[in-house]
């Protein structure tokens, strides 16, 4: 058998029993997840690790405790019991009991949130929950949960958080990379918080000059025709469509609390998705995924998916490799220098590329 990689021996929070894990993309014609010494795939299948949802919920919430931990959101995580220190992220989870009267005698479904925005009462995050699609909702057991786990895994990488995930960093390197974590969660790391319209920040709109015109506490009670007087003021970020007085939006702290948005449009501004427990990063005037943000600051391998802290790496059409993963896919051929060919941000030898065809 093929000795274990040094992946899996060298950090004691890489999944151990990542091995054998199914691929979600291929559907049993891998034989189970095979992890590369490198490349965050699988040897089997070629997919990615998020594709065989490797981590465990308690893994992913250390990581996300880990990356808010020495922030301003820290107050969102918690020290985990016996943990040498480590702070955990205080989830918020939401669990909804309905009365089901179908029958003769009563009973009661229970609906779990895996996630939840913190700090609200059940009416208005039950609102918040409405407002997003249905199959993005992390109801326990749906797909909804599901893409919500897959999300943390693919927008917070934990390699771009601690350096000690990343492979073969020189004293230098690990040094920059502390310090751009360093920075970035003082300046642009940010977690969303869900009010009524006018309401964000415990209703800090009124610093905003701009805003004397309208009293932020009072829309929300008034009678419907003072609410619709009111919703032209609110309009969101993304769509530009006016926000109703009623409902739930999302704010953004490091936006000024004169900006909000639809729950359904607080997504990265580069790849469009919804933001995962709605933590985002701020720059240039913009909410970013924790992986676009990072990559907007530095390369990203396109071998090992780890941002790159050299200043001596290989380009290609716009993409990056450190010099030491400029190599074949299939046959791990060093291509510095050679013939190759570029399939799908995948770098073939011409013979490999060659018996693909």
């Amino acid at each position: 058998s093929t000795p274990r990689p040094a992946l899996f021996q060298m950090s004691g929070s890489q999944p151990q029993m990542g091995r054998g894990v199914p691929c979600l993309c291929c559907r049993g014609l891998c034989t189970g997840f095979e992890p590369h010494s490198w490349r965050k795939i699988c040897k089997s299948c070629k997919c990615s690790q998020e594709e065989h949802s490797l981590s465990s919920e308690l893994e992913d919430d250390r990581k996300i405790g880990r990356l808010l931990s020495d922030s301003k959101y820290s107050t969102l995580t918690a020290r985990l019991k016996g943990g040498d220190g480590i702070r955990i992220y205080k989830r918020n989870r939401m669990i909804v009991t309905n009365p089901n009267i179908s029958g003769k005698d009563p009973t009661f479904d229970t609906i779990t949130y895996e996630w939840a925005p913190p700090g609200l009462a059940q009416k208005l995050a039950m609102q918040y929950m409405e407002l997003i699609p249905k199959e993005l909702q992390p109801v326990a057991g749906t797909d909804g949960a599901f893409h919500r786990r897959r999300r943390l895994t693919r927008q917070l990488p934990l390699y771009d958080q601690d350096p000690a995930q990343c492979r073969g960093l020189t004293e230098g390197e690990q040094k920059l990379m502390e310090e751009f974590v360093k920075k970035y969660k003082a300046e642009a790391l940010g977690v969303g918080e869900v009010a009524l319209p006018g309401q964000g920040g415990g209703g800090k709109e009124e610093e905003k000059p701009q805003d004397n015109s309208i009293d932020p506490g009072r829309a929300p009670e008034s009678p419907n025709g003072a609410v619709e007087s009111a919703a032209g003021h609110y309009r969101c970020e993304t769509c530009k469509q006016p926000v109703p007085g009623d409902c739930p939006v999302v704010y953004a702290d490091r936006a000024g609390y004169s900006r909000q948005w639809h729950p359904a449009c607080f997504v990265c501004c580069r790849c469009a998705e919804p933001l995962v427990d709605l933590i985002y990063f701020w720059k240039s005037g913009a909410a970013w995924c924790g992986r676009h943000y990072c990559e907007s600051l530095r390369p990203r391998c396109a071998g090992c998916d780890e941002i790159i802290f050299s200043e001596d790496y290989q380009q290609v059409e716009g993409l990056a490799w450190h010099k030491k993963h400029f190599a074949c896919l299939e046959c791990e051929t060093l291509l510095t220098g050679k013939p190759f060919a570029l399939a799908n941000a995948s770098l073939l030898c011409t013979t490999c590329s060659q018996s693909r065809v």
